[in-house]
């Protein structure tokens, strides 16, 4: 028995603490920065107080030596800071890009995955908040305190009238938050529906165009969008207001701190120089809070994205399991039942069969019998409700995929091929092959037909393989599954798009691959692949109806008759008339 341990895959909050170096030296910056930043106010205090007092040329040119070098140095570390979480960003989609990505192609195969088909915009997202203002903003907001300290070492009125506007601000900054969270985070998700009911229609573009579709989509589309734009409106509306407000305010605070400064120095209790150095860091005091307040949608948005991008990270799991050997395809399912999320009737139901390795067997039915289905059980990419598909004894939906993949051929009913070329996609979109790749489309009895493409392997084939025909695309992908010699092969509609000489192709391949003892389930709506296999299951409303050599099942189908004959129509094996 394979022993296996289920580990989680580390969750992003572990992102900060593994690049806790990054964040406090960013921090550390931030607070050396925000200390050189009251340089310009304590050269203007000395300027109004000392120099114009003094008239003293040196002074002046010792004042602004240091201030210009005070600022030079302010202008590295703040190029160091950025550089820092620029590093953190790029760091973070390095490490979490891959793994996203293999969770959203994981959940769209499988039916009723839920909202998860934007995990690598979660992580741009997160990854642009990490370059842009508003994170320095947040960095630098917190040595507030700073800057009003220092007015209140100039005047403890002048620095009573600072923490005053400071916490005003911040108070409509938390107003802010609580009137426009909700509105932002329906928008997103009103959003991220309308976004995906647009790339559905992209993707049937051609049903679209011929069908005259276009204007029903977009109605569709402006309906959903619709609902996210009136949660824009009811968010922009708050937001605009606190955004004007908080505006003003600094201005109003800037101006009424000048004056107040101004009263002081008339009434001989400050200089000019304090008066001019007050309201200049107050200015600078307040300059993040308001920034954070105008880029707040760029915060909630990374906030949704960090706390979705958590609950897909902390759903993955890891099984360290011993290694099995690569499987000779002896194929076992047990019991299968399987049916979609809503549906009150499985489509699979309690099916049992074995198939020995080295062996073919053509799966048969009507339409809507549960064909494609059961592939998907066989091949792995789906796990069923109960029961259990066993390749060499093995469970194959807890076989991990990377390492079973290379040992299993799969040619689904609706062939996606991907930008790139020929021999790109036959080699699967890792690295190139080419003995391999060649060896691959001779098993298949592509390589003819690949050579006489403009540029043979090396032919582009556009995006989803727009450039080449329906059955070109099958072909490719017949090698593509065939490719490193798998010993386990399963063909979903095999020569749906092909024509005669195409048929005759795979059915020479199918006899090459029986010869190599390739263990094959092939599911066909066409007599013809029945003479090169040597088990038959005839699937009816998800349940196995015959199951056995060609001949028998055949057999089992004539009716009894002088004039009988059987016949093999829309996919059943039933008697003719």
């Amino acid at each position: 028995m394979v022993q296996t341990e289920r580990t989680s895959i580390a969750p992003l909050h572990t992102f900060a603490a593994r690049f806790r170096p990054y964040f406090l030296s960013a921090a550390a910056f931030s607070l050396v920065l925000n200390l050189l930043l009251l340089v310009p106010a304590l050269f203007m205090l000395q300027m109004f107080d000392r120099v114009l007092v003094s008239r003293s040329t040196e002074t002046l040119i010792m004042l602004f030596v240091v201030a210009a070098g005070a600022l030079v140095f302010m202008a590295y570390l703040d190029v160091i800071r950025s550089r820092l979480l620029t590093a953190a960003a790029v760091t973070l989609e390095r490490l979490f890009g891959p793994i996203v990505l293999a969770e959203m192609v994981r959940r769209s195969a499988t039916p009723g995955s839920g909202d998860a088909m934007h995990g690598l915009r979660d992580v741009h997202m997160l990854r642009t908040f990490l370059t842009g203002p508003g994170i320095l903003a947040l960095f630098d907001a917190p040595w507030m305190p700073i800057y009003v300290l220092v007015i209140y070492l100039f005047h403890p009125m002048l620095g009573t009238l600072a923490l005053g506007g400071a916490l005003l601000l911040l108070a409509l900054g938390v107003v802010n938050e609580k009137l426009s969270r909700r509105p932002l985070e329906a928008m997103q998700l009103e959003s991220r529906k309308a976004g995906r009911f647009a790339d559905q229609g992209i993707a049937n573009a051609d049903v679209v165009q011929a069908l005259g579709m276009s204007e029903n989509l977009a109605r569709g589309w402006e309906s959903l969008s619709r609902k996210g734009l009136e949660n824009q409106l009811e968010a922009s509306r708050a937001s605009s207001v606190l955004t004007g407000t908080s505006r003003f305010l600094r201005q109003f605070l800037q101006v009424t701190m000048l004056a107040a400064g101004a009263w002081l120095v008339v009434n001989q209790q400050a200089t000019a120089g304090v008066m001019i150095a007050a309201t200049i860091l107050l200015a600078r005091a307040l300059a993040p809070v308001e920034i954070a307040i105008s880029a707040w949608n760029g915060l909630v948005d990374a906030r949704s994205a960090y706390g979705r991008l958590t609950r897909l990270l902390a759903e993955i799991t890891e099984e360290a399991r011993t290694e099995l050997p690569a499987p000779l395809g002896a194929l076992a399912v047990e019991r299968v039942i399987f049916g979609f999320r809503g549906h009150d009737r499985p489509v699979i139901k309690q099916i049992s069969f074995e198939l020995p390795a080295g062996q073919a067997l053509a799966v048969v039915g009507p339409s809507a019998a549960g064909k494609s289905t059961l592939a998907r059980l066989i091949v792995g990419i789906w796990k069923p409700m109960a029961g259990v598909v066993r390749l060499d004894g093995a469970d194959i939906s807890g076989w991990p995929r990377t390492r079973l993949g290379p040992h299993v051929g799969y040619l689904p009913q609706d062939v996606e091929l991907f930008a790139g070329t020929v021999s790109q996609n036959i080699a699967r979109m890792g690295e190139v092959d080419s003995a391999a790749v060649i060896e691959a489309a001779r098993r298949a009895n592509a390589h003819a037909m690949i050579l006489r493409l403009p540029q043979g392997y090396d032919t582009q084939i556009g995006e989803g393989g727009a450039f080449l025909t329906a059955g070109q695309r099958q072909r490719v992908a017949l090698a593509r599954a065939l490719y490193g010699r798998p010993r386990f092969v399963v063909l979903d509609e095999p020569n749906s798009n092909l024509d005669s000489e195409g048929e005759a192709a795979l059915i020479e391949a199918i006899r090459g691959m029986k010869s190599e003892g390739v263990t094959m389930v092939i599911v066909t709506h066409r007599r013809t692949l029945l003479g090169v296999v040597d088990k038959v299951l005839v699937l009816r409303d998800g349940l196995i109806e015959k199951f056995g050599s060609p001949a028998e099942v055949l057999s089992a189908a004539r009716p009894r008759g002088p004039e009988a004959q059987p016949a093999v129509i829309a996919g059943q094996i039933m008697p003719k008339g």
